[in-house]
């Protein structure tokens, strides 16, 4: 078969993987409305096409906070991206760069900051969660820091990890070959403290650090927290309310995202919760979105809105990445 749209992929991609990875990277939380409606709010936003204008000329180039990149296309942090090829983040920071757009490579990710970093010449942004023990947050933003990384991506929506059944039922486990790699070599501190239990004092033992890592995101993280001199853009802001504090906290962007629908079910879908951030933010900051978007007439109709350009999110990025060894 003709791949002729992204969409297509879902179909060989649930053929090729096992069950267990394919449903980690297509699932939602819950009841997966949230996942559904990601998508089918795109689909009642309707165009009302202008004729007889000289489009002959078309620039798509754009600048994220100052870093001009050729289309307002970018590409959301993805963990684990070695569980579906073992090229993982490589291949996906190679395809960045070569598209010259930004890549925000996951904290959670089956490769390193370092390892991304040495695949060449590339913007890219650090995706981060807050934990409890701020030790290892300092750690990772520094190794981000040294790593050349332009930017941090605060996610924001994460107190608690979302109950996805269909890993609940797959009993998800990181595969016994990948770990995540920006964990390795930090001094955890209190985090040691569960090695012994998990028999995982070299990150070896993915399935419970990776439960644990999970777990120990701070449930308490607040407005009020600094954490590197890189601007930060906020990842996960729905509402106007949350998009005015975000700008007079300091942020130098906005994402609006619902975490792929991964997160709270029954949260609006992204592209319904863009106009009223876009509004909210004024203008201060630029506003980006995530979630759903599938054919370029979404990323049209999510810069008509206002945002200043969207990135791909997991199921986007999944496809990408497994294209060679899909088709």
């Amino acid at each position: 078969m003709e791949i002729t749209n992204v969409s297509e992929y879902d179909a060989t991609a649930k053929e090729k993987l096992p069950k267990m990875v394919y449903d980690y990277y297509a699932s939602g939380a819950e009841d997966q409305w949230t996942l559904q409606e990601n998508r089918n709010a795109f689909s009642r936003i309707l165009f009302r096409p202008r004729i007889l204008i000289d489009v002959s000329k078309i620039d798509l180039t754009t600048t994220v906070l100052g870093f001009k990149i050729s289309i307002p296309i970018m590409i959301a942090p993805t963990a684990r991206q070695k569980m579906a090829h073992p090229e993982g983040e490589y291949a996906t920071a190679r395809a960045a760069s070569a598209a010259g757009t930004i890549m925000i490579l996951s904290s959670r990710a089956t490769s390193s900051v370092e390892e991304v970093a040495s695949t060449g010449p590339g913007i890219r942004f650090f995706q981060l969660y807050v934990y409890k023990e701020r030790n290892v947050v300092a750690q990772l933003v520094k190794r981000a820091e040294r790593a050349g990384f332009k930017a941090i991506a605060l996610t924001v929506d994460n107190p608690r990890l979302g109950r996805r059944e269909a890993d609940i039922k797959n009993r998800f486990t990181l595969p016994p070959f990948l770990t995540l790699k920006n964990f390795e070599g930090l001094d955890l501190g209190k985090m040691d403290k569960v090695s012994s239990h998990f028999n995982c004092c070299n990150l070896a033992d993915n399935s419970g650090l990776a439960s644990y890592v999970a777990g120990q995101v701070d449930p308490t993280l607040s407005w009020k927290v600094s954490i590197t001199s890189l601007p930060i853009l906020v990842k996960g802001v729905l509402t106007a309310e949350d998009a005015r504090i975000a700008v007079q906290a300091g942020a130098a962007g906005i994402i609006v995202s619902n975490h792929g629908a991964r997160q709270l079910d029954y949260v609006p879908a992204t592209i319904t919760a863009l106009e009223e951030v876009v509004k909210a933010a004024q203008g201060r900051v630029s506003v980006f979105l995530d979630g759903g978007v599938r054919r370029g007439t979404d990323v049209f109709k999510a810069l008509a809105l206002g945002a200043s350009g969207i990135l791909l999110d997991d199921r986007w990025c999944s496809h990408w990445l497994l294209r060679e060894k899909l088709v």
